[in-house]
């Protein structure tokens, strides 16, 4: 059986950035951007070297570590506040679309967030 490493517990990203025009490095939910460089498998095992040692400090300095993301199962479901206003004009928009608040809502997150085209 192979041994998982603690930072094999964390989802880690490499992006390019058009700002910075290299590729930037972050762990999700514990580190920010904190290294970059023109070579993505080089600022790859640079962050994995610092995950490392985020992960070193916080288990010597018995600091709580942040919940693993690597494998998070996701319900489909969360719940988000918004102000009464917003709330109302959504469920209009909803209306006139023939589809549930939800249903909606989703649609939108996926032309927003995911880039699709959405019918």
């Amino acid at each position: 059986m192979k041994h998982i490493k603690d930072r094999d517990k964390y989802i880690k990203l490499v992006e390019w950035s058009k700002k910075d025009q290299c590729y930037v490095g972050s762990v999700p939910g514990f580190i920010g951007p904190c290294c970059h460089g023109q070579n993505e498998a080089d600022v790859y095992q640079e962050l994995c070297d610092i995950l490392d040692e985020w992960i070193h400090i916080h288990t010597t300095e018995n600091i709580p570590m942040p919940e693993a993301t690597a494998g998070k199962e996701f319900s489909g479901k969360f719940i988000l506040r918004i102000n009464k206003d917003l709330h109302k004009i959504l469920s209009l928009k909803a209306m006139q679309a023939n589809l549930s608040l939800n249903q909606f809502c989703e649609k939108l997150f996926e032309k927003t967030v995911l880039n699709k085209k959405v019918a």
